[in-house]
C-alpha cells in the first residue's frame, strides 16, 4: 500500500512538473537567465488573488461549488510566486556574486602564466570537457 502511495505520488509530482504552467515558468525563472525575472514574476501573484476573488464572488452568487477549487489553485499559485520573488533575488545576489569572483580569479593568475587555455584544454568552469554531448576528437587515445 506505501508503494502504491509512493508510486502515484512522484506521477502526480511529475506530471504538474512538467504540465502544468505554473510550474514550467517557475523552472524557467529558476534557470541562471531566469532568474532577474524573478521579482517581476511576484505581479503575477496579485493576478492569482484577483482571479481568486472573481471566483468567490461568483461563488457566493450562486455559481457551482467546483469553483472553490479553482480558488485554491489559484491562492496557491499566487504564494508560490510570491515566495519565488525573494529567492529569486537572493539566488541571483549569490550568482553574480560567484560570477565576479570567477572572473577575478580568470584575470589574475597565480603563477604567472597567461590566463587563457592552450591547445584542447577546457576552459574554466566547462565541467562536460571535450566529450559533451559524445563529440569526441579524432585523434585516438594512447
Amino acid at each position: 500500500m506505501l508503494r502504491f502511495i509512493w508510486n502515484t505520488s512522484i506521477r502526480i509530482r511529475t506530471f504538474m512538473r512538467v504540465w502544468m504552467p505554473t510550474n514550467i515558468l517557475l523552472d524557467t525563472l529558476r534557470s541562471r537567465r531566469g532568474l532577474k525575472w524573478g521579482v517581476p514574476a511576484m505581479l503575477l501573484a496579485g493576478v492569482y488573488f484577483a482571479i481568486a476573488y472573481w471566483c468567490t464572488t461568483l461563488i457566493a452568487s450562486g455559481a457551482p461549488g467546483w469553483l472553490h477549487l479553482v480558488v485554491l489553485v489559484c491562492i496557491y499559485n499566487a504564494f508560490k510566486f510570491l515566495i519565488f520573488g525573494p529567492i529569486s533575488l537572493a539566488r541571483l545576489i549569490k550568482v553574480r556574486r560567484q560570477e565576479r569572483r570567477a572572473r577575478r580569479t580568470e584575470t589574475l593568475p597565480s603563477d604567472g602564466t597567461s590566463g587563457s587555455p592552450t591547445g584542447h584544454e577546457a576552459l574554466p568552469g566547462d565541467e562536460h570537457g571535450p566529450t559533451y554531448l559524445g563529440r569526441t576528437s579524432g585523434a585516438r587515445q594512447a
